[in-house]
């Protein structure tokens, strides 16, 4: 256990020195006590001591966010019943905004503060709590001193009746799993906690220690899991030469419809169906989320945008650079499955597959470029409507398929020699290990175009600043395929609406730009009443035997009236498409493909 500490405190003089640490930090002593009274009404009842002060006034903060997930959540509504005591006495600790709770310290070195926070949010990035288990992200549970991020701080669990264990990257004091030890509170907040009675293994790879705690329960193979999650570690390691930590923890929250993941600097949280293990395509889904996550503790975690750190934990904090923090991650999830031979070439392509008709199928990749997609993140890509479609792209779906551009036109240009991989490992040695700090947009577009061997302004207007469509014929043409739109023939009508039925009734969902309902006026959230003044039943079987020019008649109930909307048929222009190898395949172009798809001889 003393490594893992060693490789947090390292961590933190590399990342995170913060210059608002303040005089007092180096004196102070901070401990919290966690206890769950009524685990089953969804509280954590949180106590924390601060002594050796040697200043007037305290502050106290909670974070408004969690790294990682780029959205101001106010963790801050969740706090309620916030006191404060010194020397048996209460003491005033009124509100000064949101998040900030001041306490007068003149003449007090010791202070003891009590809240409760109401914890009934299931996903990766919030707190849930009940009598189960109890569930901590801990930049929502935990208030810190203003100005002293660099303070270190202990962690005492006492848990609720029948919980038996702690799963959590911190490190254990003495021994003891249910009291945990914080360099400081970057790490803090960089360290969820699973308190219950979590189904707890592990395995060895790449030369660390992995713990999985199941909680929730689940249809898994312990087994197969180890074996399969210690291939993505060996083969995630090989990207980048060296793997940081000594210990890492994955905590895997297991529901009914579970998804999505969080990364953490020695540790992930991932969400996952529980009884979906044993369904082939659950099971790669699953692995492809282990992946995707893991290979965050080198991409973003360490290897990040310069903004990312020293956190500003009251505001957002802005990158251009998303696309390749997230988008270039979620390319890897599957290259790394297929490069670990966890799934098949063609497995892999249909995958890829997937990400084209994703990114063809959305209006709004014609309207945001990719870095104004991952700069809006904390406004746009958390906070989706119904006409997110039409005005915004994903960076994680762009982003990877970008990264996967990137790949083939490296490994292309050094025939063979040299991949994204490398660049990967060379901005990684450079700027975490080597400058310690964070790359700029030109530093790693200077990255790429080492490997690249030519400059990529051209691409980067295009694709990253711009919004000209990607050109996925040039670059899988590298590696002898194409992608071709297998609908690109047909000429059906479409009312360009997506429909969703509820209670017999058919909503109109969303409206798809430039289509026929965006021309004639149809909404969101309209009813679908007749057409051509027939009973709507199933739309497309209605529009049997029209054709593209047709104009119909549209009945809708919106707000409780009804109207009647003249509607001229247009063609639906969803794409579909499919990745297949070109017929005749040179030499070179099988060099690319079987270092792309690490194919054997």
């Amino acid at each position: 256990m003393k490594t893992i500490k060693l490789t947090a405190l390292l961590f933190s003089i590399l990342f995170f020195m913060n210059s608002t640490s303040g005089n007092a930090a180096g004196a102070v002593q901070i401990s919290y006590t966690v206890t769950f009274p009524e685990a089953q009404a969804h509280y954590a009842d949180v106590e924390m001591n601060i002594s050796g002060l040697a200043q007037n006034t305290l502050d106290l903060k909670m974070p408004v966010w969690t790294p990682g997930s780029y959205l101001v959540r106010e963790f801050a509504k969740n706090i309620e019943s916030f006191t404060a005591s010194a020397i048996n006495k209460a003491i005033d600790a009124p509100k000064l905004n949101k998040n900030t709770w001041r306490i007068n310290t003149t003449g007090l070195s010791a202070v003891t503060v009590k809240y409760r926070v109401y914890c009934f949010e299931i996903s990766v990035r919030t707190s849930f709590v009940d009598a189960s288990h109890g569930f901590l992200s801990t930049s929502g549970i935990f208030v810190y001193p203003d100005k002293m991020l660099n303070a270190p701080s202990t962690i005492k669990i006492i848990p609720y009746k029948g919980w038996t264990t702690v799963s959590t990257s911190l490190e254990a004091v003495n021994g003891d799993q249910f009291t945990r030890h914080s360099p400081n509170y970057d790490i803090l907040f960089d360290s969820p906690i699973e308190v219950g009675t979590q189904d707890v293994f592990g395995f060895d790879a790449a030369g660390v220690k992995y713990e999985v705690c199941m909680v929730g329960g689940g249809n898994y193979d312990k087994e197969k899991l180890k074996v399969d999650m210690a291939k993505i570690v060996e083969q995630e390691t090989a990207v980048f030469g060296e793997n940081p930590n000594k210990h890492y923890v994955f905590i895997v929250l297991n529901a009914q419809r579970g998804g999505g993941g969080l990364e953490h600097l020695s540790s992930t949280v991932l969400g996952a169906s529980r009884d979906n293990y044993t369904n082939p395509a659950g099971y790669r889904n699953f692995l492809s989320l282990v992946a995707h996550e893991h290979f965050h503790l080198w991409n973003v975690k360490r290897l990040r945008p310069i903004v990312l750190g020293p956190f500003d934990y009251d505001n957002e904090n802005y990158t251009t650079d998303l696309w390749i923090a997230e988008g270039f991650t979620a390319y890897y999830q599957n290259l790394i499955l297929r490069h670990a031979g966890l799934i098949t070439p063609e497995t892999y392509l249909a995958a890829i597959t997937g990400e084209i008709n994703t990114i063809e199928n959305q209006p709004g990749a014609k309207i945001q470029p990719l870095a104004e997609a991952s700069f809006d993140a904390w406004i746009k890509s958390y906070r989706p409507n119904e006409n997110s479609i039409n005005t915004g792209i994903s960076y994680y779906d762009k982003g990877a398929a970008v990264g996967m551009l990137l790949d083939l036109e490296i490994i292309n240009d050094t025939k063979g020699k040299s991949s994204l991989d490398d660049v990967m490992k060379y901005l990684y040695n450079t700027y975490y290990k080597g400058k310690k700090r964070g790359y700029t947009d030109n530093e790693f577009k200077q990255g790429l175009e080492k490997f690249a061997g030519k400059n990529l302004d051209e691409f980067y207007k295009n694709y990253v600043y711009g919004v000209t469509p990607l050109d996925y014929n040039k670059y899988l043409g590298y590696a002898g395929y194409k992608a071709t739109d297998e609908a690109a023939a047909t000429n059906d009508p479409s009312l360009g609406v997506m429909i969703a039925e509820q209670n017999g009734k058919k909503y109109i969902t969303t409206v798809l730009r430039g289509g026929a309902g965006w021309i004639d006026g149809i909404n969101v959230n309209d009813e679908l009443v007749t057409i051509d003044g027939a009973p709507v039943t199933d739309v497309p079987t209605m529009l049997n035997g029209k054709k593209v020019g047709d104009k119909i008649t549209v009945t809708v109930m919106r707000d409780g009236l009804p109207i009647t909307l003249p509607v001229t048929l247009l063609r639906n222009n969803r794409m579909k498409y499919k990745v297949d190898s070109l017929p005749d395949v040179t030499p070179a172009q099988m060099v690319v493909r079987k270092k792309w798809l690490a194919l054997g001889e």
